[in-house]
């Protein structure tokens, strides 16, 4: 399996565990939390049937990847990401970013430029900032929310994961009667991927998307961006992130899909596709 060496912080190298299919202009795939890149399986054939060479990736910590103790901060993700376009030399990149992966893409503009980038997709994506304080009451997680995520992982984390994962595919709130987009197969698979992902990287995590303020990081964007989000999204909710990420680049294009949840990578996977093969056209 092909990896790319990343030299360890006071600790043992990392091994980021990727895949590379297809030939053409190059798209780089970021999977949200707490999946790995297998989340990506639904995009990966219609991005290189249209002529695209795709690279998707395991965050440190997750899938394939190894699972140090510590670096689960978005400087080090950031740099992760270098990493990757570095090592495989990709020029002329579309990076796609879902949900944490967002903070990627907004991290690794304002740290390391766009001299590798084409353009941009947040993809029901964390920034600006989720965290809600006296200078961002428009924020979406308060004490009492990462006081869920931490209770729920550290007391019982597989059941926790389980009933995240309802939610992330549903669109609303779950109720009897809003229930998932997908099949309990479909829950269950992502379950199983999120289960593999390092406990300490699971939660540690939580914190940085949760925290990381990106805000300065999107005013350095100067390159085509695509913001795509569900309208019933109650993971990261549109008014929260995508509807302020759109507004905070200049020019970026929104994309907004009609009761869609979190997870509209596989429930609405063939309306997203279409708008994102769209945007990498033009």
């Amino acid at each position: 399996m092909p990896f790319i060496t990343v030299p360890g912080q006071n600790g043992p190298d990392v091994e980021l565990h990727y895949e590379d299919a297809g030939a053409g202009k190059p798209v780089v795939l970021i999977h949200g939390w707490p999946l790995s890149g297998r989340s990506w399986e639904g995009q990966v054939p219609a991005l290189v049937d249209a002529g695209h060479r795709v690279i998707t990736y395991d965050r440190r910590g997750f899938g394939q990847s190894s699972q140090p103790w510590n670096g689960y901060d978005y400087d080090t993700f950031a740099a992760d990401l270098k990493a990757v376009l570095d090592a495989l030399d990709l020029r002329d990149v579309t990076l796609i970013g879902f949900s944490m992966g967002g903070g990627e893409l907004a991290r690794y503009v304002s740290t390391y430029g766009t001299d590798r980038i084409a353009k941009l997709v947040f993809a029901s994506a964390v920034p600006p900032y989720l965290w809600k304080s006296d200078d961002n009451p428009d924020g979406g997680v308060d004490a009492g929310l990462a006081q869920w995520f931490h209770d729920g992982l550290t007391e019982d984390r597989p059941a926790f994961l389980k009933e995240f994962l309802q939610m992330f595919f549903t669109a609303g709130k779950p109720s009897l009667v809003n229930k998932p987009k997908v099949s309990a197969e479909q829950i269950a698979y992502n379950l199983d991927i999120a289960e593999l992902a390092s406990p300490k990287g699971t939660l540690d995590c939580t914190t940085a998307f949760a925290t990381t303020d990106f805000r300065d990081d999107l005013t350095k964007i100067t390159v085509p961006t695509l913001v795509i989000h569900g309208d019933s999204d109650t993971i990261v909710p549109f008014e929260v992130s995508g509807k302020r990420t759109h507004e905070a680049i200049s020019g970026s294009e929104l994309v907004l899909i009609e009761d869609a949840p979190h997870g509209l990578t596989v429930s609405h996977k063939d309306e997203w596709n279409r708008h994102v093969l769209a945007f990498l056209a033009r």
